[in-house]
């Protein structure tokens, strides 16, 4: 099979709508928002992030941020410590009181997980895992910045 140049990109980004779509229908009526989930699963793989960081990983204005985690703070699920190296600057830690929402959002996710992977093999699973992986390293590799590479 002949992969076309830009299916990879297209594919990539399709499952992505998908799987959030699904994670949006199977979360309505509830508590949980996909804008809260990202946050605070980016959050508890990065704890201690400044907040205009987790603005760039999750892709967002920092104002935007700003007022996501102002909701989430007010219901306990995170808190905002002064950066002892910039005191403008604010680190994000979650509460012992996130783990029962992050329990619900894995809960989900799994779901999801499940359904996307079913009728594959997990050695399949496992080789789609290493190679998108690799393309991640390959972009996030210092000298492919460098070189210009992805600005053609």
């Amino acid at each position: 099979m002949e992969l076309h140049k830009e299916s990879i990109g297209f594919l990539i980004a399709d499952l992505a709508r998908l799987m959030r779509h699904a994670f949006e229908q199977r979360t309505e009526g509830s508590c949980i928002t996909l804008a809260q989930s990202r946050a605070l699963l980016y959050l508890e793989r990065n704890e201690g992030i400044r907040q205009v960081e987790l603005a760039g990983l999750l892709e967002v204005q920092p104002i935007t941020l700003a007022r996501l985690i102002d909701h989430l703070h007010a219901e306990g699920l995170v808190e905002r410590r002064v950066d002892p190296a910039d005191r403008r600057a604010y680190r994000l830690y979650l509460t012992a009181a996130a783990e029962p929402r992050l329990a619900a959002i894995r809960q989900v996710v799994g779901e999801i997980r499940a359904d996307v992977l079913n009728g594959i093999e997990p050695q399949q699973v496992s080789i789609v895992l290493a190679a998108l992986n690799r393309m991640r390293s390959n972009l996030l590799a210092p000298q492919c910045l460098a070189s210009g590479e992805l600005a053609q």
